[in-house]
């Protein structure tokens, strides 16, 4: 009010603290959209659940946003590829073989395979199976892949 009555000394104060204001918001927006991109390449890293480590560090809506995407790629995800969909976040590296041998790092119960076989995967036990079965286990610290 102080400028509109004539004070013109206060218009460059004014302006330089637009700017700042100007400033911090793109700073902000750019840490905001930084973390976005973060918790995109989670879900990618990790699969639809995540550690309860991980997720203690985020917000309720950054939580909310990654259950949102989540569902959003697993729709996608269910319209690609005929009848069971294609998962795209198996084989993110193009796989040498196509059965690894794998070591169970803790109990998780029965898993089947596509033959129709139902493997008990219990701690310490080795196993010969699909990678593409177990790669989603693998990333979830249930699975290790035992190299020769």
């Amino acid at each position: 009010s102080e400028a509109k009555a004539g004070r013109t000394d206060l218009i460059f104060l004014i302006r330089f603290r637009h700017c700042c204001l100007l400033r911090n918001q793109r700073c902000l927006l750019a840490y905001l959209y930084d973390r976005l991109l973060r918790i995109r390449a989670l879900r990618w890293e990790y699969g639809s659940v995540l550690p309860n480590a991980i997720q203690f560090h985020m917000s309720a809506e950054e939580v909310e946003w990654f259950n949102r995407y989540k569902k959003s790629l697993a729709t996608y995800m269910r319209s690609v590829g005929g009848e069971e969909g294609l998962d795209l976040t198996q084989d993110i590296k193009p796989p040498k073989s196509l059965y690894i041998e794998v070591r169970c790092l803790k109990d998780h119960g029965e898993f089947e395979v596509d033959d129709g076989t139902t493997i008990l995967l219990k701690k310490n036990s080795q196993h010969f199976l699909p990678r593409w079965k177990c790669e989603q286990l693998i990333r979830q610290g249930v699975l290790e892949h035992v190299l020769n």
